[in-house]
């Protein structure tokens, strides 16, 4: 049978273009299932590579390179792209609501929509930091302190708040980047003055002691002052407080600290964190509601609790793809899985790196390089698609019977309105032709 003949019977609707999704997309485009309707609501239409934005902050690479276009692949995949943001999730229904378009009904939902900073309740903080994410935010005011920094004159203090490995290579990319900028137009790098500033008693404090001494010597060779177990208690127009009681001078102050989930999520009624990620079971399903299936940053599986980082996110595309064919075939999920350990791959700017994996660590250049290779491998897969039919996106609909007699001759229709009693009239519900 003709896939684009077949009647829809099973919405899936997938939440977010993150990196498990747009392996769904994929394979869905490489083997649709019959009667199934795929639609995909994002935000974003291009989706950022975590693993490339360091090497595009620092100037390594241009947009293209590291956005996943979500357009393209949606068509590959025969699924309607819904270009938009949820505003809350009615479970009694199925639906998901916004706020400016009509719900949308699914039968399935797979959440990965990625992490945001917590509510920035440190004094200022909202209205002077910039947080890392939402990273198509982040990357609009990356562009701004650009062009604030090349146009200054003087010392520019720059601070970043959260030493983890987020932290840490967002502010050697800025520094590497912003250095040649500024000799570029020959002006002086040195007048940029940058800070770390670190909650925890170290720096990157889920690494291994290998790693964090590797980097401690990066940072005192790049000129960054790094303190340790103190905390930002406010944030000001040209300067931050320290738990510790000192006072620094910041012009830009980069919040690079926690994660948390949209509050939708948690009044949604999904068993969530107490920072609202959807807890999952070993499937990657919600514990508390079957229909939804969520992976990446936004979920939390009870079972393997994992730190906030895009290669689990990758890893969990291949078993999240299994296990949403599986229900919509009507079979049972399988469990997943992840390892303990991973290999960290971490650029210092330049185009250098440094390799952790649980006590093991080493560096060099030769690290970036095969990074590189497998950064770009990955994007390749979702840049360049196959040259295979999608199915339509507009396949039609099976006609669910509600009773509105749309199927029924008009004879008979007739006779049966007419013996209908008249419509009580209520001033709250406005009828289609009673409507002004």
């Amino acid at each position: 049978m003709d896939i684009d003949s077949t009647p829809i019977h099973t919405d899936l609707v997938l939440l977010g273009g993150g990196h498990s999704q747009v392996a769904v997309l994929k394979s869905f485009g490489m083997q649709p299932l019959p009667g199934v309707r795929l639609t995909l609501v994002s935000r974003d239409v291009h989706t950022p590579y975590s693993g490339m934005l360091p090497g595009y902050i620092a100037g390594h690479y241009d947009y293209d390179t590291c956005h996943i276009d979500l357009r393209p692949l949606a068509r590959f995949a025969g699924a309607r792209l819904i270009h938009a943001a949820v505003n809350g999730l009615d479970l009694d229904n199925n639906t998901l609501l916004f706020a400016d378009r009509p719900p949308l009904r699914f039968d399935w939902l797979s959440i990965n929509t990625g992490s945001r900073p917590p509510l920035l309740t440190v004094p200022g903080a909202d209205e002077y930091a910039v947080p890392v994410k939402p990273i198509d935010r982040f990357l609009l005011r990356w562009a701004e302190i650009i062009r604030q920094v090349c146009a200054s004159s003087g010392p520019y203090h720059m601070v970043v708040a959260g030493a983890g490995a987020g932290g840490v290579e967002l502010l050697l990319a800025c520094q590497y980047y912003l250095h040649k900028r500024l000799r570029e137009q020959n002006d002086n790098p040195d007048r940029l003055r940058w800070t770390l500033v670190s909650a925890s008693p170290d720096i990157l404090p889920g690494h291994n002691p290998k790693v964090r001494a590797i980097f401690t010597r990066v940072l005192a060779e790049r000129g960054i002052k790094v303190l340790c177990d103190v905390a930002v208690t406010q944030v000001g127009p040209d300067s931050i407080q320290l738990s510790d009681g000192q006072s620094l001078p910041a012009t830009t102050v980069f919040w690079v600290t926690g994660a948390a989930a949209a509050p939708w999520l948690r009044e949604s009624g999904l068993a969530t964190t107490e920072q609202g990620f959807v807890q999952v079971n070993d499937s990657l399903q919600s514990v508390s509601h079957p229909q939804v299936f969520a992976t990446g940053d936004i979920a939390h599986v009870v079972n393997h609790p994992r730190p906030k980082s895009g290669v689990f996110a990758v890893r969990q595309g291949p078993p999240l793809t299994a296990n949403l064919r599986r229900v919509l075939n009507g079979k049972a999920p399988q469990a997943f899985r992840p390892q303990r350990q991973f290999l960290s791959l971490i650029s210092t700017g330049d185009p250098y790196a440094v390799a952790s994996r649980g006590r093991w660590a080493t560096e060099g250049r030769w690290l970036w390089r095969w990074k590189d290779r497998i950064d770009r491998a990955f994007m390749t897969r979702y840049q360049r698609l196959p040259g295979m039919p999608a199915t339509s996106a507009t396949a039609p609909t099976e006609m669910r019977c509600a009773g509105c007699g749309a199927k029924i001759g008009a004879a008979v229709l007739n006779r049966a309105l007419a013996r209908m009693p008249a419509p009580v009239q209520k001033d709250e519900i406005v009828t289609g032709l009673n409507s002004p």
